[in-house]
């Protein structure tokens, strides 16, 4: 199969070019022609390229020949360099084979044929390579019929896969974050190799496994690949709190739903909403602490009381174990979580403007992406009470608006600071002035007053009155 009708970018002419005047045989591999014969618009931007020879060698006459301003990386101890042109990015490194120790991922490497790279590959669809070389140029190198595999939608390992996992582990989460992005199923036996291979999975570092969760949890349908993790005892390596999600426990007539397949379902859902990688891990730990606040109640049934906020203080150490941000994403992720039941318990009741002003006070900025959470956290069966929630929803979501052009409650700041406060008053920095900001704040929340400076002041007055401001006490 020729494949040179796809080779319309300019930089595989110069490249041919270079390596034809270096006598070095090359080839464009890995995810740019796979996802050429997918059809599938992907990192087109981000090719591979390999060569029988130096790659670093190579990348360097290819910089020259590119001329311009270029940004170009090499490292040495890999043997590959990066080349940064025009916002897309070139890997190049040469044909090697590789042998590995048991307790780490990282290979012993010696220089090889394109044979030897192409075994060392991890799926068959991977494994594919586009020669660059005159003679041949747009030709397709397929050893292991990875294209017939493709057709399949199959994920295979060109070798045993008990040696391509055992290997490099990381691999097994590759395997479940390609069937989650492309829909494809994991071949029979390689499928078993992980589950037999899960606990190698304990040599990869954190930061690796996450960077693969990540992906997952961007797919179509992450369902997907988290079922796949659960499946194959991957996911309970690295990741025990979502497992603990799974199950249904019976007392009696009352049983409650499995909150691991829920948890998939208001992701799917959410994914259908939004690419933001953090409201997709929010609703991934919505439910995160109902397992340590599962209690039975006799004549009512079972209840997670108080899951939401043990939920958000668990936010920051599986955050930390995971080696995910610390930063402004965890909390955000943490708020939504905390925070996720509110609009819920607002779409059952009648909703009041204080009710809304205080959801609005305590999510700030980010009350869109709870609304849409909450809304994914729908999954009920039963089409009349979906209908239900929906239209409590909507309900919710326009007294928002109306309150929030109305009150301007969204990110609030008190109309008068607390050195105004003191200046007022004449006191000085201490407990009464935290008092009156306090009673301020929740004045306006509940509608009691006007946020404007001027109803906060008569406001202050009358509860310096009350509190006796002045007293010693």
């Amino acid at each position: 199969m020729n494949l040179k009708k796809h080779l319309t970018n300019p930089i595989f002419k110069t490249i041919s070019e270079v390596a034809e005047n270096a006598n070095l045989e090359t080839y464009v591999v890995g995810g740019f022609v796979r996802d050429t014969l997918l059809n599938r618009k992907q990192n087109k931007t981000d090719i591979d390229f390999v060569c029988v020879g130096s790659g670093i060698d190579l990348a360097k006459k290819v910089g020259r020949k590119l001329g311009g301003k270029i940004d170009v990386k090499y490292f040495k101890n890999f043997g590959t360099a990066m080349i940064n042109y025009k916002g897309e990015y070139y890997e190049f490194v040469g044909a090697r084979k590789e042998s590995y120790r048991s307790d780490s991922r990282k290979p012993i490497v010696e220089n090889g044929t394109l044979q030897d790279d192409q075994n060392r590959r991890d799926f068959t669809i991977n494994a594919m390579a586009i020669s660059l070389n005159s003679e041949s140029f747009g030709e397709l190198v397929d050893p292991f019929n990875g294209i017939a595999d493709l057709k399949a939608r199959c994920i295979k390992t060109p070798l045993n896969p008990d040696v391509t996992y055992s290997d490099d582990p990381l691999r097994m989460m590759r395997a479940i974050r390609f069937s989650s992005q492309l829909n494809f199923e994991i071949e029979e036996e390689s499928y078993n190799s992980i589950y037999k291979n899960a606990e190698r999975l304990s040599i990869i570092s954190k930061e690796r496994i996450t960077e693969e969760m990540n992906k997952i949890l961007l797919s179509k349908n992450p369902s997907i690949g988290l079922k796949l993790l659960f499946n194959t005892n991957l996911l309970h390596q690295f990741f025990p709190e979502i497992v603990e999600l799974q199950g249904i426990e019976k007392k009696g007539k009352f049983a409650h739903k499995d909150n691991f397949y829920h948890t998939l379902e208001v992701i799917d859902n959410i994914r259908k909403k939004t690419n933001n990688l953090w409201l997709i891990w929010s609703a991934l730990l919505h439910d995160i602490a109902k397992p340590q606040t599962k209690r039975f109640e006799d004549g009512h049934g079972w209840t997670f009381h108080g899951h939401e906020f043990l939920g958000g203080k668990m936010v920051p150490r599986i955050f930390k174990k995971l080696k995910l941000p610390l930063n402004e994403k965890m909390k955000y992720v943490q708020k939504l979580v905390t925070l996720h039941l509110r609009p819920i318990v607002l779409a059952q009741d009648i909703v009041t403007d204080s009710a809304i002003r205080r959801l609005l006070f305590d999510a700030g900025d980010d009350i869109d992406d709870l609304m849409t959470l909450c809304e994914a956290d729908i999954t009920s069966k039963n089409p009349k009470k979906v209908e239900k929630y929906i239209d409590n929803f909507k309900l919710v979501r326009l007294k928002l608006k109306e309150i929030e052009e109305k009150d301007h409650i969204r990110n609030w700041q008190p109309p008068i600071s607390g050195g105004e406060i003191m200046k007022i008053f004449n006191i000085a920095a201490g407990k009464k002035v935290g008092i009156l900001k306090n009673s301020l704040k929740d004045a306006i929340l509940d509608g009691k007053i006007k946020n404007d400076k001027e109803s906060a002041i008569e406001f202050m007055k009358m509860k310096a009155k009350e509190i006796n401001l002045n007293s010693n006490d």
